[in-house]
């Protein structure tokens, strides 16, 4: 018998070592584990200042530290059915001792009854803290396990914190064991159990009989088709309160809403229908973890749709010229904000699960300075992007000149910028790098300067110089997009093979392919005056100097 009993506890201990969340928690639990990482490097480096008598204190194999751990195992322990290793965690003192080897197991398999029964108990309202509740107007040493209101008087249970063997657990107290069976008594079947098949009402999985886990299936199957339709009446109602608040909001952009809406109205009534169905505490607690994490992500999903119709209604709003600053603005605040959801999102999941929030957010206080040093590059690529945003050197869809290339911005992300170039290839530019560059913007230009310099032979005369200038000056009056106020053309230089005359001018368009037929259209009709004048274009003598110097030497050869 010892032997046995040695081999439950065991198997026990093993039992309560493994983690009571499903599966689905390993994210949260890579963040604990980074936190944990980064607070004992800390420890390493600041010096270990635990007393011993810390580092080597007891530790309860049954896990009752708290009062929801001891919970928490003691159902387990109760569904696995080894109800003499449940009654551990009762104070069965007040029992007669040699009658507590046969009560204590039965006491632990009518409390978890009860617990099962109760669709009010949920195991996280327990504190998860080694003292208790200090606020809850009870001893120090006391916990509210659960409140019953019968048909008699209300009735509660207990939790007391006691000395065992050097350790302090959290057992349900002397007092409250002694009014389990009588409660046991009065919590007697549903009236739905009672109308039930006996095999649907004894046959149980985690505690639940089979009858709740069909309801639960089908209550699911059924919120996934009916969800759909609530979630249209709902748009049907509200839409034209959200249309009367913004009349240029299209209301197909409302149909974004739905799918999130349809999991958040779907959790709700599931939640709402638990209270019917009646798992069993342990399953409870299960599906109550994974109806926060669903419903918080079903929240964050809604929020930032609703951020995205937002950003869309201040977009239209905006004049054209104002929309080209929103374009490099709005993608990048919206994926900040959508960062930010996500982390919010993130801790509130966490929060529902009784992790200790202020415990994770200063451990990511350490790792900030591990990932601020570690990630520099990139923090100066983030500030890069900010400086570009804020002096708005260069916005989406501008065309302009940096370094030695050209090309138009297409997007300026968190960490670079990306450019198509006029060979259509993309060239991607750290932000930290490209806010310190020397930027051209042509796409700011309000005009563009017209200055070609006309090259007339060195043998024409002053007369038809004169008069060649006084045609380009009546060519370019005389165009109605060219700005040639002040002296449009001058006569600059006199060089060994030409008379030079510039031309100094504006074209009144931003457009280049605009002032590319203006230009093309104004040198037409300089080579019209030119041959009306008489007048000839100078062509360099360096070619014919060359030629001359190379005839001798192959005459002499």
């Amino acid at each position: 018998m010892k032997l046995k009993r040695l081999f439950d506890l065991k198997k026990t201990m093993k039992r309560c070592d493994r983690p009571a969340i499903p599966q689905i928690l390993v994210v949260a639990g890579l963040l604990i584990g980074s936190s944990a990482a980064l607070a004992q490097t800390l420890t390493g480096l600041l010096g270990n200042n635990t007393p011993a008598s810390t580092l080597h204190a007891p530790v309860d194999p049954l896990n009752r530290t708290t009062p929801q751990s001891a919970i928490l195992n003691f159902l387990e322990t109760c569904h696995a059915e080894r109800y003499a290793v449940a009654a551990r965690y009762l104070d069965l003192s007040k029992i007669p001792a040699e009658q507590r080897r046969t009560q204590g197991p039965e006491l632990a398999r009518q409390l978890a009854g009860i617990l099962d029964k109760e669709p009010r108990f949920e195991v996280d309202q327990l504190s998860d803290n080694a003292a208790g509740d200090l606020n809850d107007g009870l001893a120090p040493d006391m916990e509210t396990l659960l409140k019953l209101n019968t048909n008699e008087e209300p009735s509660s249970l207990f939790l007391q914190r006691i000395q065992q063997q050097g350790i302090a657990v959290w057992v349900v107290s002397s007092d409250s064991v002694t009014h389990i069976s009588d409660l046991d008594a009065i919590e007697s079947s549903s009236d739905i159990e009672k109308r039930m098949p006996k095999f649907l009402v004894r046959h149980k999985i985690m505690g639940t009989a089979l009858w709740a886990w069909i309801s639960l299936i089908l209550l699911t199957v059924a919120l996934f088709w009916l969800s759909h339709l609530l979630s249209r009446l709902f748009l049907v109602i509200f839409t034209p309160v959200i249309e009367r608040f913004a009349k240029s909001l299209q209301s197909y952009r409302l149909q974004t809403l739905t799918d999130p809406l349809r999991l958040l109205i779907s959790l709700a009534v599931f939640r709402a229908l638990m209270e019917l169905v009646t798992p069993s505490a342990l399953l409870r607690d299960y599906l109550i973890k994974l109806l926060a994490f669903l419903f918080t992500i079903g929240l964050a999903a809604l929020v930032m749709r609703i951020v995205d119709l937002a950003s869309t209604q201040v977009l239209n709003r905006l004049a054209p010229s104002e929309r080209a600053l929103s374009y490099s603005v709005l993608p990048l605040g919206l994926r900040v904000i959508r960062i930010g959801i996500f982390l919010i999102a993130a801790l509130l999941i966490l929060a529902s699960w009784g992790y200790n929030t202020n415990a994770i957010l200063a451990g990511l206080g350490v790792g900030g300075l591990a990932v601020a040093l570690a990630a520099q590059k990139t923090i100066e690529n983030l500030f890069g992007a900010i400086a570009l945003i804020t002096d708005r050197p260069v916005l989406v869809g501008d065309f302009c000149q940096f370094g030695t290339q050209t090309g138009t911005v297409e997007d300026i992300g968190l960490r670079s910028t990306r450019i198509r170039t006029n060979d259509r290839t993309m060239v991607t530019i750290p932000n930290s790098s490209f806010s310190t560059m020397t930027i051209e913007n042509f796409s700011r230009r309000d005009r563009i300067w017209f200055h070609p310099t006309l090259r007339l032979r060195r043998d024409t005369s002053p007369g038809k110089v004169s008069e060649m200038m006084e045609a380009v000056t009546e060519i370019l009056s005389g165009h109605p997009m060219v700005q040639a106020a002040g002296v449009p053309i001058r006569f600059t230089k006199i060089t060994d093979y030409s008379l030079d005359l510039e031309i100094f001018a504006y074209v009144a368009t931003a457009n280049l392919d605009e002032y590319l037929k203006v230009q093309s259209a104004l040198l037409l009709k300089f080579l019209e005056a030119s041959q009306q004048h008489g007048v000839g274009f100078a062509v360099p003598i360096a070619e014919s100097v060359t030629i001359n110097h190379q005839e001798p030497s192959t005459t002499d050869h």
